[in-house]
């Protein structure tokens, strides 16, 4: 092209500038127009829902809508008959009940390729004595178990099964998972979204002002003065106005200690409808604050315990925004004063400071986590460019096909009705220790075909990969230990464990995962690959990871070489924060389907596809699924193969001195019979293990010991009580009880 032609191109586009921006502002009336017709219906189905004798049915024929969605903008239209709501409320409370296991593959597979069974060389382990741990306070505790309780499978017929009237079961059966199209829609599985990767920032995040808030005690921590504030009936508005009073400018208010979102909650059929209603206490002075940008419904975060309330002044809604928040997103205060609970955020960013000069404490540790992430990405080499974003579609299927951490109680006749003891071992910020190496840039479809015409060895290096594999299992006879490959089931619990001889399953795992299935001491299991996903190897997180252990050990060392008690107190929280800045993070790179929570008065239309939380007063509370959004740190791929891995170092961990393994440890290496329960990094069992700990990341630390005879727990609320008791008793008599 020379230069008067591309003058006349030029020229050229200057006129289509000009039509495109009239077609937008076409686009955008006919879009008003058509939101406020879509309001108007909604005001109308409102109104008949006021109507004693009106119907869902009825009035979704009238408006041109699905039942479902009359009922979603009416609630009191709902048909489900009362019996059958209070039923489903129950299964839902019931969420710890045992589910069987998928025992047989429902439909035949045309092709696959069988894995080899690999074989492990014999290693000679040196049994080093268990190491005497002196101050317990450093390592890691494991979040709460909100996941609901996996059960096994149905046991052997050689072992009589606990009647159905002391452990009553909810049914599910197998869930089918997604796979690989063929043709052009699977090369979609196999390619980054075009024009969207993970760079570098070239800013500075700005800091917050921040203050921490006793509201039990009406104490406000603001920088280095504490002072007693006045909070009346502690609703949001009236805590706003006492610390802006003190801490004019205040952008943050942690809340450390009397969870005001509680107040009341015993009026309310759920802990989720009181926190809504505390949140959207009326006020004169404030207003839910609404977001920026294109996402105007960015309101309040409802969380039955840590929620996220944001609000704007109500002369001033667009003006500067104050959040409320829970300091348990960050640690547990455990009873922590205020003043610690600041000094331990203080420390924190003291910590991750010397490890990134420009590091900044954000709302959470998932938005900390990830901005920190960022500032790792390299400047030079393959990836300077910054790390491509998967296809739309591959991260669908990770999400659905990637399950995070194993939460498993198993029950009686696998275990004793009464345990001898329960003892529970804990991974040492455990997820730390599968960061050295994950999957870069886009992967390659490995086919049954494919797979089948590999070497052995070829084989093998694939499965040690950063994969993912389409798989069916099958354990081997004669198996009597706990399961080793999740398998999808329909509910609320997800993911089961298998273990039966015999059983059968279709499922999709990590390639730390299938590996371990074949290659297992006690008997390789038969896996056949029906399709996979095979990565580059790369270290996207290995810098970030080598800096957070850093600041943890430093947080950590400080907590047991302090002078001061406060201080020690301190530094041990926020090496608990390091942890949830790491798992948080992690767990932000799955970008999993967003859900957009707000508020919408009653009467008023609600927005379309939303699930209602509540109502209180003239206001209805409400969030929906909002999709995938085009973020350009979503990388499931990295979190799906840590949790691979954390869930294979379950079963089997290996000590190492250099290269040369000391020592083994996890639940494979236990007897069978005697792991009572999976908690996502702990294990928990009916007696004490050899396994030592050096307090390094991913070691087995003894974190309690309950004497026995322990009655068998029924589900996950008992079995954390027990766990509490036997933290407590080991606390009492130490590690050498």
């Amino acid at each position: 092209m020379d230069r008067k032609t591309y003058t006349t191109k030029l020229a050229e586009l200057r006129p289509l500038r000009a039509e495109i921006a009239a077609a937008e502002k076409a686009v955008a009336a006919a879009q008003a127009a058509l939101d406020k017709l879509i309001g108007r219906r909604a005001r109308r189905i409102t109104e008949l829902a006021g109507y004693e004798g009106a119907k869902a049915d009825t009035v979704a024929k009238a408006s041109g809508l699905p039942v479902v969605d009359v009922v979603r903008i009416a609630p009191l239209l709902d048909p489900t008959p009362a019996a059958v709501r209070t039923a489903k409320a129950d299964d839902r409370a019931g969420a710890a009940a045992p589910a069987p296991a998928p025992v047989a593959e429902p439909a035949p597979v045309a092709e696959s390729a069988v894995a080899p069974a690999l074989t492990r060389p014999t290693a000679v382990l040196k049994q080093p004595a268990p190491v005497e741990v002196e101050d317990q306070a450093v390592v890691e505790h494991p979040a709460p178990a909100e996941p609901a309780v996996a059960a096994p499978v149905a046991p052997a017929p050689s072992v009589a099964p606990v009647a159905a009237a002391e452990r009553p079961a909810v049914v599910v059966g197998p869930r089918e998972l997604p796979t690989l199209p063929e043709g052009p829609a699977g090369a979609r599985f196999e390619s980054a979204t075009t024009g969207l990767a993970s760079k570098r920032p070239n800013f500075v995040q700005q800091a917050r002002s921040t203050v921490f808030l006793d509201v039990a005690a009406g104490v406000l921590a603001v920088r280095d003065q504490t002072v007693r504030v006045d909070l009346g009936a502690r609703t949001p508005g009236e805590i706003l106005d006492a610390v802006l009073t003190t801490a004019p400018g205040a952008e943050r208010v942690y809340i450390t200690a009397g969870a005001p979102w509680h107040d009341g909650a015993e009026r309310y059929s759920t802990l989720k409808d009181a926190v809504a209603a505390w949140l959207n206490t009326p006020s004169e002075r404030w207003t839910t604050a609404v977001g920026a940008g294109r996402d105007r419904l960015a309101g309040h975060f409802v969380h039955q315990r840590q929620p996220v309330g944001r609000y704007a002044p109500a002369a001033a809604p667009d003006g500067p925004v104050t959040e409320i928040r829970s300091m348990g997103e960050w640690f547990d205060p455990d009873g922590a004063d205020v003043t610690t609970c600041r000094d331990a955020f203080r420390l924190l960013w003291q910590a991750l400071r010397r490890h990134w000069d420009d590091a900044v404490l954000m709302g959470s540790p998932s938005q900390t986590g990830r901005d920190l992430w960022s500032r790792t990405i390299p400047t030079t080499g393959k990836w300077a460019g910054g790390y491509p974003v998967l296809s739309e579609e591959l991260r669908g299927l990770l999400h659905a096909t990637g399950g995070q951490g194993r939460t498993e109680l198993v029950l009686p006749p696998r275990v004793p009705e009464q345990l001898p003891a329960l003892v529970e071992y804990d991974r040492t910020f455990a997820y730390a220790k599968h960061l050295w190496k994950s999957p870069v840039g886009t992967p390659r479809r490995i086919t049954a075909a494919g797979f089948a015409a590999m070497t052995e060895q070829e084989q093998t290096k694939a499965l040690m990969s950063c994969s993912h594999w389409n798989i069916k299992v099958t354990v081997p006879a004669g198996w009597n230990h706990v399961g080793l490959l999740p398998a999808p089931v329909s509910g609320d619990r997800a993911w089961v464990y298998p273990s039966e001889p015999g059983a059968t399953f279709t499922t999709w795992a990590g390639g730390a995962e299938v590996h371990l299935a074949l290659s297992n001491h006690l008997a390789p299991w038969r896996i056949e690959i029906l399709d996979g996903l095979l990565f580059e190897d790369g270290k996207p997180l290995d810098e970030w990871g080598r800096r957070l252990k850093a600041a943890w050990a430093d947080l950590a060392n400080l907590s047991k070489l302090h002078a001061d008690e406060r201080q020690r107190t301190a530094a041990y929280l926020a090496s608990r924060s390091v942890r949830s800045v790491l798992l948080f993070g992690l767990g932000g790179f799955a970008q999993r389907p967003r859900l957009v929570s707000g508020t919408t008065p009653v009467g008023e239309a609600l927005p379309a596809g939303v699930e209602i939380l509540g109502q209180d007063g003239d206001v209805v509370t409400w969030q929906r699924q909002a999709g995938f959004s085009r973020d350009p740190y979503a990388h499931p791929e990295w979190a799906a193969y840590v949790w691979s891995g954390a869930r294979a170092a379950l079963l089997d961990m290996k000590y190492r001195d250099g290269k040369e393994v000391v020592a083994v440890a996890g639940a494979l290496h236990a007897k069978p019979g005697t792991v009572v329960y999976f908690g996502t990094d702990g294990i928990a069992l009916t007696e004490r293990q050899p396994w030592p700990y050096r307090g390094e990341v991913g070691d087995y630390l003894l974190k309690g010991h309950l004497t026995g005879p322990v009655e068998h727990p029924a589900g996950q609320e008992q079995y954390l009580k027990l766990r509490a008791l036997g933290r407590a008793e080991l606390a009492a008599k130490g590690t050498d009880q």
